[in-house]
């Protein structure tokens, strides 16, 4: 069904009826079909695009409705999927604030023994290589991917710290 749908789609597309082609995704076919009176085959031929094309010219507003539904509902989902990352990022912050605010000596240096961890890894895998010792790439890649992880996470985390530190001060 939704390759149907799709081959529709881009059949519509093509002939510049992006009105109806909006509409059939916000709504659905059978909708649209309802709304407009018409049966809409699943691969329409040229005269059907073109009876189609004056459909979609009668019945503009209709169609403009339904893809302004659509939009609305992308926007509803965009807000949902922003709201859901900010809210990781607050328990990320509260949870390092957490760590620096321990009286555990393991809990405030994790981040950082992580990283100089990391890298004396890659570092003596890289020493492997330069004396001709063969390293396992899989390996290497795996450390290398590790460090940017922690990396990002502790400078970019560090600096999302302070910056929200400079604006609540403010």
């Amino acid at each position: 069904m939704i390759p149907i749908i799709g081959a529709l789609l881009g059949t519509l597309a093509e002939n510049g009826l992006t009105l109806l082609s909006s509409a059939i995704q916000a709504k659905g076919k059978e909708v649209v079909e309802n709304a407009l009176g018409v049966k809409i085959s699943d691969n329409p031929g040229p005269e059907e695009v073109s009876k189609l094309r004056q459909l979609e010219h009668e019945h503009e507003e209709r169609l403009l409705e339904l893809g302004i539904e659509k939009a609305k509902l992308e926007m509803a989902e965009l807000e949902l999927l922003a709201k859901a990352a900010q809210a990781d990022a607050d328990n990320i912050t509260d949870r390092w604030q957490a760590d620096m605010s321990s009286d555990s000596w393991l809990s405030k240096n994790i981040r950082p023994m992580s990283l100089i961890a990391i890298f004396t890894m890659y570092s003596v895998f890289a020493m492997m290589s330069a004396f001709g010792y063969n390293a396992n790439e899989s390996y290497v890649q795996l450390l290398g991917n590790w460090g940017m992880l922690i990396m990002g996470a502790y400078f970019g985390g560090r600096t999302v710290e302070k910056l929200a530190e400079m604006r609540s001060k403010k």
